[in-house]
């Protein structure tokens, strides 16, 4: 299971690299925020993959920072501006997110970490965190209320969207898509719960399946259609 890590993070910078080279010729602000969140995500499962082989005080810090805040709300608010057309209100939740990463990074830089607590390279960081990093209560607090944001907004936008492509019966491909993107934007979620379970091993299965299938449904709803194909061959 240790291993599952290390190809998580390579699936996921893949998928960044994707979606940065779609937003470099087309340049909508969605796809520059969700590649910073895929970033995220990936900084997440690469502290895994090395504190699978060692302890890592700075890599500790960013996997919480990256996995446990900043990863869903990033990724979320990339779908806010694709999905809400009054920009202010996506500027202003960006403006919020803004301060609320440069808070979460002065928390997590100031948390003290118990340098002399028993770290086992055999177990997930996820069931040992609690035991060398010291949470204040601002920053649970601030923990809940980024991944709230970014589960809703993530989620739910990808429901809506699948839900508008299917009322409209168009663009299949998008709504399935969409329905994968949602899917895959659960299982990481789903993996605090996989945790208190005591089924600490399908924490990191849940990373690895969640970025598959947002990649899959990504890789889809961006699929030119065969009519689209023509009419970009009548146009030149």
């Amino acid at each position: 299971m240790h291993w599952i890590p290390f190809f998580s993070t390579i699936v996921t910078f893949f998928f960044a690299a994707a979606v940065f080279h779609r937003w470099h010729y087309k340049k909508p602000r969605h796809l520059l925020l969700w590649g910073i969140g895929l970033i995220w995500y990936g900084l997440g499962t690469l502290s895994e993959v090395v504190l699978g082989f060692t302890f890592s005080p700075l890599m500790l810090r960013v996997w919480y920072l990256s996995g446990a805040m900043l990863t869903a709300a990033w990724l979320g608010q990339g779908t806010v501006y694709l999905l809400v057309r009054k920009r202010g209100v996506a500027n202003g939740l960006m403006a919020l997110l803004g301060i609320a990463t440069l808070v979460a990074i002065g928390l997590i830089v100031a948390a003290p970490l118990d340098v002399n607590a028993a770290f086992d390279i055999t177990r997930p960081i996820s069931i040992q965190y609690k035991d060398i990093l010291t949470r204040s209560g601002p920053m649970i607090l601030l923990t809940v209320l980024l991944n709230v944001y970014g589960t809703i907004t993530l989620v739910g936008g990808a429901i809506y969207s699948a839900f508008l492509f299917w009322r409209k019966n168009i663009l299949i491909n998008r709504m399935l898509g969409n329905v994968l993107i949602a899917a895959g934007a659960l299982a990481p979620a789903l993996a605090g719960s996989f945790v208190k379970a005591g089924l600490v091993d399908l924490l990191y299965l849940s990373e690895l399946v969640g970025v598959v299938l947002m990649y899959s449904g990504f890789m889809l709803a961006t699929a030119r259609q065969p009519s689209e194909r023509v009419v970009a061959v009548m146009a030149s």
